[in-house]
Order: structure tokens, then C-alpha cells, then sequence
């Protein structure tokens, strides 16, 4: 794929809550990509239903293969996340649960960027190991480097507007997207 080819990626939230710090960090991704690549937000993970084999006997959730479809249709995929529990949010894990069963695997050879974003030091760093686990099974390509792991994230976001507001971590996140075009070009002749 050449260098300027445009790209396009998505956003998959593994967040509910209104105030969402990772809900700032992933509406400001389109205005840090560079010329070329668009960045557009997933519906949400909330309107899947509790993952349960009888209900997918009758047939997937209208918004599971929604998503499917559009995730099999985006060059990239971005997942910004926070952690639960030294781990992802259940509905995380739900949605992937979900995801993993629909055929073809929208996942499958996708190259996927992980961002997590934390009140805590640590900026969500477990949760990204568990995440790439499962990734793993659903035959992703998870980017390695940079990995973006934002800690003391309330200090990064204006409470009022909640948008990231941090120079430097607005700058590292747009190198990772950087590196997400690459890798994908990479993986796609």
C-alpha cells in the first residue's frame, strides 16, 4: 500500500460513563491524525447484549454485526480503554466475546492500536496485557510501540470541555497513530 494512500480507522470504547476520560481521549483522535487519515468512533458497546450462546443460536444482535461489518471495513482499529480490576471493563470483554463468534472474524489480520488511560500511575498498563491475550485469539495485530498507557489522566483533561489538553501526551498519542498507518501499509500490499 503506498505512503499516501488515505487510511481510514475507527474507534472501539471500552467505556460507558458520560465523564469518560477515555471517552476525551478518544473524540480527540481525529484531530490528531495526520492528512490522510480519518478517524471515526464505533456506536456503542452498551447496546450489546450479555453474551450468551442461546441468544446467539437465534441469531447475532443487529448492533454486533453492525459493528462487525464496520470494523471489517476499516483499514485500523483503535481500542481506548480504562482499566477495571487490574484487567478490561466487562463490557470490553462482552463486546469481544460477541465479536469473536462473528464469521468471517472482523478482526482477523487487522492491525489494532491499544490506548488506555488512568487516574492511577500506572495509566492502565494491565489492562492492555490482558486486551493484547485476546486479541491474540481473534488473530489481530496488535501494535507494539508506541504504547500509549496515560497516567494521572485528570490532570491531562479540562473538566469542563473533556478534551485532552496535554501537549505532550496529545503529541505521543499522534505519533502512535503515525505508527498504526505504518504498520498497516506494512501488512497491506
Amino acid at each position: 500500500m503506498p505512503n499516501d494512500t488515505p487510511l481510514h480507522f475507527i474507534t472501539l470504547l471500552g467505556s460507558l460513563r458520560k465523564a469518560s476520560f477515555n471517552a476525551a481521549v478518544a473524540r480527540t483522535l481525529p484531530e490528531l491524525a495526520p492528512e490522510g487519515i480519518s478517524i471515526t468512533p464505533l456506536g456503542s458497546i452498551g447496546d450489546f447484549p450479555h453474551y450468551n450462546a442461546d441468544v446467539q443460536d437465534t441469531g447475532f444482535p443487529a448492533p454486533v454485526l453492525a459493528m462487525a461489518e464496520q470494523i471489517r471495513a476499516a483499514d485500523g482499529v483503535i481500542i481506548v480503554t480504562p482499566e477495571y480490576n487490574y484487567s478490561i471493563p466487562g463490557v470490553l470483554k462482552n463486546a469481544i466475546d460477541w465479536l469473536s463468534r462473528v464469521t468471517p472474524q472482523p478482526f482477523s489480520g487487522k492491525p489494532v492500536a491499544i490506548q488506555t488511560a488512568s487516574p492511577g500511575m500506572l495509566g492502565g498498563a494491565r489492562a492492555q496485557y490482558h486486551l493484547r491475550q485476546s486479541l491474540v485469539f481473534l488473530d489481530a495485530y496488535a501494535l507494539n510501540q508506541p504504547e500509549v498507557m496515560i497516567g494521572q489522566v485528570a490532570g491531562k483533561v479540562d473538566p469542563a470541555s473533556l478534551t485532552l489538553t496535554d501537549d505532550s501526551t496529545r503529541k505521543f498519542i499522534s505519533g502512535q497513530i503515525i505508527a498504526l498507518a505504518a504498520l498497516t501499509r506494512k501488512l497491506r500490499p
